[in-house]
């Protein structure tokens, strides 16, 4: 049931923008499980924003280019109603390539496709869709591009053992609006990972990453922030392997009980921030939700 997993706080946000209160409080408990053995990497917590519920819940990006580019969110107000009514209603983490071009991924109910939309640095949009392989899920959470900008990854729904390799559509010249764009590796995970909502580069080799894991059994910890080390860049010549490793668990706090969702990840190598979108349970959702900031230390 990896959709309907998937599209718990798409839901809950639909639900809003219809109008339609109250929200439902769940019971799961926020309680952490015991922490995992100390990593390599500490990131510390060192400041939050209001996260909007409409606009600021699936993911973030910053923008390097054009130069002064405000930071992007993606939610479910922020799904054009053209693409919403050709079916595309769930967007997830996007990320930006360091020349410009913004990526935003996005999936549907039904069908066999997965699309990412590409903004350019001129502004002009395009639609990349891509066919799904044969045991692809069609969820579709979240975009990373490697610091060359000619590759990208992306996640799927559930307990993976993978990662997907992309050519960038709009910056690797081999992808088209007007062709398929087809999975041209793979990364092989030394340990699996669950519900992860967003990627971001550290540096050629180092993933950071959010995972909405509810139940705490892979690592010790619901709702940890993930590091991946890759054996080499993706080229998308050859798959490559990753080493996973659980830093720490995301803050879980709010004026509610329930359970909270982890959801997209940025880093902005000009400041050295990271940053992580969590999304408070039931009503909360509203009130307290934060993207919190955290640096390394």
């Amino acid at each position: 049931m990896p959709l309907r997993a998937r599209q718990r706080c798409h839901a809950v946000l639909t639900g809003l923008t219809a109008l339609v209160l109250p929200l439902v409080l769940t019971a799961a408990s926020a309680q952490a499980a015991p922490a995992p053995a100390p990593a390599a990497d500490t990131w510390t917590e060192v400041g939050s924003d209001r996260a909007d519920p409409l606009t600021e819940s699936q993911g973030l990006a910053s923008v390097e280019v054009p130069a002064g580019s405000p930071n992007r969110y993606t939610g479910i107000g922020t799904i054009p109603l053209g693409l919403s009514a050709r079916g595309w209603n769930h967007v997830g983490d996007p990320d930006a390539s360091y020349d410009g071009h913004y990526v935003e991924p996005y999936q549907r109910d039904d069908g066999n496709t997965k699309m990412f939309r590409v903004q350019a640095p001129d502004g002009r949009w395009s639609e990349y869709v891509h066919t799904l392989s044969p045991g692809e899920a069609r969820n579709n959470s979240w975009s990373a591009i490697t610091p060359d900008g000619q590759w990208m990854l992306s996640g799927e729904w559930g307990t993976m053992n993978r990662l997907l390799v992309f050519p960038t559509p709009g910056v690797n010249p081999a992808t088209s609006p007007s062709a398929n764009l087809p999975q041209a590796a793979t990364v092989h995970l030394d340990h699996a990972v669950r519900d992860v909502q967003g990627c971001d580069f550290l540096d050629a080799t180092t993933l950071l990453c959010s995972s909405d894991d509810p139940e705490g059994a892979l690592f010790g910890i619901t709702k940890p922030l993930l590091r991946i080390d890759l054996s080499a860049a993706p080229d998308g010549t050859a798959d490559v392997t990753g080493h996973v490793t659980a830093l720490r668990q995301l803050p879980l706090r709010s004026g509610c009980s329930g359970s909270f969702e982890a959801e997209g990840v940025d880093y902005d190598r000009r400041t050295g921030t990271l940053r992580v979108i969590v999304v408070s349970p039931g009503f909360c959702v509203l009130t307290d939700s934060k993207t919190y900031r955290f640096t390394r230390s």
